[in-house]
């Protein structure tokens, strides 16, 4: 963790450089720089504020990813309207989901469509084994 007041050749001002590293998941090292134009910044004020960001970053991704925000097929105001709340909505219940099993969004609509294709799938196998009717030739 250091924090540099660094100067660019192509920007007027000062800028302020901040190295954060930490460990992933995996238990290897990560390291990420961060930069302000507030040289005034101390780096714990600095790291909340962009983890803040990262917060809001998190929910556009998974607006548009999961929740299909980009995906609108719409073209009036009142369907775009109804697609944006349905995403939102959408949005909502994959954070009360998240919080209830402790998994991402992206798993969560993963397992969804997972378990939504075996579900399709059983039922083409009970319609497949059904008994099929005969037909009389006259």
């Amino acid at each position: 963790m250091w924090v540099r007041k660094v100067y660019l050749e192509q920007v007027e001002f000062p800028l302020l450089l901040v190295k954060q590293v930490f460990k992933n998941e995996d238990g290897s090292e990560g390291v990420l720089y961060l930069v302000s134009s507030d040289v005034t910044l101390e780096y714990e004020r600095l790291t909340t504020i962009y983890q803040r960001r990262w917060k809001v970053e998190e929910y556009h991704k998974s607006l548009k990813s999961n929740a299909s925000l980009a995906k609108s097929p719409t073209k009036t105001v009142r369907t775009q309207s109804n697609h944006f709340f349905a995403s939102i909505y959408a949005f909502v219940k994959l954070e009360r989901m998240k919080i209830a099993t402790k998994m991402n969004h992206f798993a969560l609509r993963s397992r969804i469509y997972t378990r939504a294709i075996q579900a399709a799938y059983q039922e083409l196998q009970k319609l497949a084994s059904a008994k099929q009717p005969t037909l009389c030739a006259a």
